[in-house]
């Protein structure tokens, strides 16, 4: 296939003209304080499974509104000390599936926990947890849910999910603070730049093939859904186009990668037509921590790097986290 949008040396020159709402850092300070005041209880079942030399919880946190959110916690069993946390979020449509898929942190002396994706879960992987909050009109899918006000849209939700996410985690004991990172790939790697952006306890983020970056290029550039969702819900919508795309930029990537200082592992595939690579780039080039890299897979679509970026992160995060 040809290359679905900018190779180099264009991609080095482009830089995102996403702007910085002026109220940014104040609307998610207030959004994670109320959803921290809405509390909610924390339940950690130990789950059923065959594993034996790893421990699984089946755990139940409050999120944002108090909204009860499913996660997998995987813990080595061999444990002495307080353990460097990894917290994934999940690519668009899918849910936290079955504990025993992804093991390689916890047998590499991580706690893991794989946080559900709310109102998610029925694509291509199974999810339990809810969305409860309702909406305005959308488009099928959930990129237009509450579009056209920021307080209401979806991805506030998530976004505070994640952040609630490392809140329960930290309580629970087990966790080593000064060695928490984030990862995921897709909408995973969205979420997990949008929560090293708001919260500053994490060290390390590591985002494959960012979705939820630089919208306004990504919803014109992009091939495939799930940015034709913005794309179809503006060809009706056709006098909303500058409210759509003010919400936009309190849940861009670019925006948040510019508050984050922790270090940072990104991962672009140049025939994604899913996630163009321009819009990873540009929040690769926009992200303000220092200790920042990016691998590139030339050859690939949105699938990225799989088991080779696996492979990377692990040894990436293990030299930063000593472990």
């Amino acid at each position: 296939m040809p290359f679905p949008d900018m190779t180099h040396p264009a991609i080095d020159a482009y830089e995102s003209a996403v702007t910085v709402p002026a109220d940014f850092s104040e609307f998610w300070a207030q959004t994670i304080a109320e959803a921290r005041a809405a509390g909610g209880e924390v339940s950690m079942v130990p789950a059923d499974t065959t594993l034996k030399l790893v421990e699984v919880f089946d755990v139940t946190f409050p999120g944002f509104g108090g909204h009860p959110v499913k996660g997998w916690l995987v813990l080595p069993k061999a444990r002495a000390e307080k353990l460097p946390l990894v917290v994934q979020y999940i690519g668009y449509g899918g849910g936290r599936s079955f504990p025993h898929e992804l093991l390689h942190w916890a047998a590499s002396g991580f706690a893991y926990f794989r946080m559900d994706t709310r109102g998610q879960g029925s694509s291509w992987s199974m999810g339990g947890t809810p969305d409860p909050v309702g909406t305005q009109p959308s488009i099928p899918g959930v990129m237009t849910k509450g579009i056209l006000d920021k307080n209401d849209y979806y991805y506030r939700r998530v976004f505070t999910d994640g952040v609630r996410a490392i809140d329960m985690l930290i309580d629970q004991g087990f966790v080593d603070e000064t060695r928490i990172a984030v990862c995921g790939g897709s909408q995973g790697g969205g979420i997990s730049l949008a929560v090293a952006g708001i919260d500053s306890r994490v060290k390390a983020v590591m985002p494959d093939v960012a979705f939820l970056c630089d919208f306004p290029r990504a919803v014109r550039v992009a091939g495939r859904d799930p940015y034709l969702e913005i794309v179809r819900f503006l060809a009706q919508h056709r006098d909303k186009r500058e409210t759509v795309f003010d919400t936009l930029r309190y849940f861009d990537g670019v925006n948040f990668a510019r508050q984050s200082k922790a270090a940072a592992l990104f991962s672009v595939a140049m025939m994604d037509d899913i996630c163009p690579p321009s819009t990873v780039y540009a929040a690769y080039k926009a992200f303000a921590g220092s200790d920042k890299s990016i691998v590139e897979y030339e050859f690939n679509n949105h699938e990225g790097g799989g088991p080779f970026q696996d492979r990377e992160q692990m040894k990436w995060l293990s030299e930063r986290f000593g472990v």
